[in-house]
């Protein structure tokens, strides 16, 4: 492990461009920091117990997936045809090793899945009804019924968004955000991230975002752990979880520069937006975002800890 780590260092998300502010109430923007809390708490136990960096992501995530309040299990959004489309990744940092799921209907967790792919099968990602047949082959994969992902928050916004639609105003602005992730490094020097998603209000076609993408929204290797959140396919476009980590090996640009340039310049330079969360193995943190808020929260390796939704 190298000298100047002192500790374990855990970063979340839940989404960037989530919310305007003056849109959040009081008590749900108290509820949506008790659910950061109750993710850091959840992969925070693992790491503070000496537990590796790819468990604590996944435990971080699935917190986050349980959370009605994200766009990712529970709180998923809606598909044109109302249903719900479920998208997940994982990487583990020192090994290299991923595994992904894409158009999941029936999983409860679909990190858990992607961890599944990445360490039960020879493939990284696997998509819509051949994810659904390879969960069918693992026991300890819990099922459930697509409806069980339903909340009437996500039904209004897609009501909202195909109205705009009819009106031929429809813009994918708001439509896309949601994510949520985790990076980590572990007591034994070791990085990893994990992605999910419910992907996009209104969605069509089969589409699929960055999230289930290594290299797109999610990335691990031995220097840095990113995980994205976006519209996702200008992060896909300029390849934002492995540029970061290209500007830093290539480069030998810092954390915090390598993910300025990228979620800063690069991504809002082709027309999207979104942010990122990133830990390297110095355990450095960097939570860059181009919106108006992204949901986040972070154990530092001294210990400390925060939520935060907006840039103050």
């Amino acid at each position: 492990m190298p000298e100047s780590v002192a500790s374990f260092v855990l970063a979340i998300h839940g989404g960037a461009g989530v919310i305007e502010r003056d849109q959040l109430s009081a008590e749900d923007a108290a509820a949506i920091h008790a659910d950061l809390q109750a993710a850091l708490d959840a992969g925070g136990k693992v790491l503070a117990n000496g537990g590796s960096a790819l468990d604590a992501v996944q435990t971080a995530v699935v917190a986050l997936e349980e959370s009605p309040r994200f766009n990712a299990g529970k709180g998923a959004v809606y598909t044109a045809d109302g249903a719900h489309e479920l998208d997940a990744s994982v990487m583990e940092g020192h090994t290299r090793r991923a595994g992904a799921v894409a158009g999941a209907r029936t999983v409860r967790n679909p990190v858990v899945l992607a961890r599944a792919v990445m360490e039960h099968s020879s493939h990284v990602l696997l998509m819509g009804e051949g994810a659904e047949r390879f969960a069918d082959t693992r026991e300890d994969i819990e099922r459930v019924d697509n409806d069980w992902f339903d909340t009437e928050t996500r039904h209004a916004q897609l009501r909202q968004e195909q109205l705009r639609e009819r009106e031929q105003a429809a813009s994918l602005k708001g439509a896309y955000f949601g994510t949520v992730g985790a990076v980590a490094l572990d007591l034994h020097g070791h990085l990893a991230a994990a992605t999910s998603t419910g992907g996009m209000t209104n969605k069509r076609f089969g589409r699929v975002g960055d999230s289930p993408l290594i290299g797109a929204g999610n990335w691990a290797d031995e220097r840095v752990a990113v995980s994205g959140t976006g519209w996702g396919e200008f992060f896909i476009r300029c390849a934002v979880a492995h540029d970061i980590a290209a500007r830093m090996a290539y480069g030998s640009a810092t954390l915090e520069a390598a993910a300025d340039a990228v979620v800063m310049q690069a991504v809002p330079a082709l027309g999207g937006d979104g942010g990122a969360i990133a830990v390297d193995a110095q355990g450095n943190i960097a939570l860059p975002f181009n919106t108006s808020g992204m949901y986040r929260g972070w154990i530092a390796r001294d210990g400390s800890r925060g939520t935060a939704i907006f840039r103050d």
